[in-house]
């Protein structure tokens, strides 16, 4: 990726307690990409975008947003950061009792002081760019899971961030709702210019509009490259993922403490669980 990278990660460490979840991590994410953090579930690709919105903080390493090392911006100018980010999260995380309209709406509300009219047609721009702006109206619960998808989508890019999060947006959704989200990603980070970070185990739609991608498992990054990259990755974890291998590198049996036969044979002189 020879682009100018907005996105920078350093050696980057973190654990929770006792338990390592990145172990020395460097990512570059060139501007205007769609790139995709992949692996099993538990590798730490989450908190990987939280550590780049700056709600977690690493415990040594250093990330980078446009230049700006986020372990040494204050308060505000970290606050001042995130307003040029955008977040899908993995179940919409909509306002129950906000109508479709003042969930999007919501962030330009909260940020600025806009006359209703602007604020209005703003709203309305990107609710017709989802192909929702006839459930203004609407509450979430009157909402499909694939509308109310890209209802959170709409209000993910209301303030037209410069930097989009995607945390699992194919995750429940039927394959026409999948395959609107997906166009939906790619057309809107081109229309605004942006880059686009997109966490999912969806292999298949997450490669049709994916320009680059990173596979974690560990605590460290296996593979990485072009869709293409990674189908030809000689990592055999890489492969297992790919190809939803339901054994190897990753075990179909969980570690026992003894061989099956002989917990059989001891299993009732000892009175344990197998």
């Amino acid at each position: 990726m020879a682009a100018e990278a907005l996105v920078e990660l350093d050696n980057v460490r973190f654990a929770r307690g006792s338990h390592p979840v990145l172990a020395g991590v460097d990512m570059h994410i060139p501007r205007g990409a769609i790139v995709a953090l992949m692996g099993a579930s538990g590798g730490g690709k989450t908190t990987m975008l939280n550590l780049m919105a700056g709600t977690l903080r690493p415990q040594s390493g250093q990330i980078r947003i446009a230049g700006q090392d986020l372990q040494k911006l204050s308060e505000d100018a970290m606050y001042a950061l995130r307003r040029q980010m955008g977040m899908l999260f993995q179940h919409s995380a909509l306002f129950t009792d906000l109508t479709a309209f003042e969930n999007v709406a919501f962030p330009l509300r909260r940020h600025f002081r806009l006359p209703e009219n602007l604020l209005r047609k703003l709203v309305m721009m990107k609710l017709e760019a989802v192909g929702l702006r006839g459930a203004a109206g609407l509450f979430p619960a009157e909402l499909s899971g694939g509308m109310g998808r890209r209802i959170a989508l709409a209000r993910a890019v209301v303030m037209d961030p410069m930097l989009i999060f995607y945390d699992e947006p194919f995750t429940g959704l039927d394959p026409i709702s999948v395959g609107i989200i997906a166009s939906l990603i790619k057309r809107l980070n081109t229309a605004l210019g942006a880059t686009s970070v997109l966490v999912s185990h969806d292999v298949e739609e997450t490669f049709s509009i994916a320009d680059y991608g990173f596979i974690l498992a560990g605590g460290k990054i296996i593979a990485e490259g072009s869709p293409a990259d990674l189908r030809a990755s000689d990592s055999a974890l890489a492969r297992q993922f790919l190809g939803g291998q339901p054994d190897g590198p990753v075990p179909f049996h969980y570690p026992a403490r003894q061989d099956y036969a002989a917990a059989l044979r001891d299993s009732h002189a000892a009175g344990e669980v197998l």
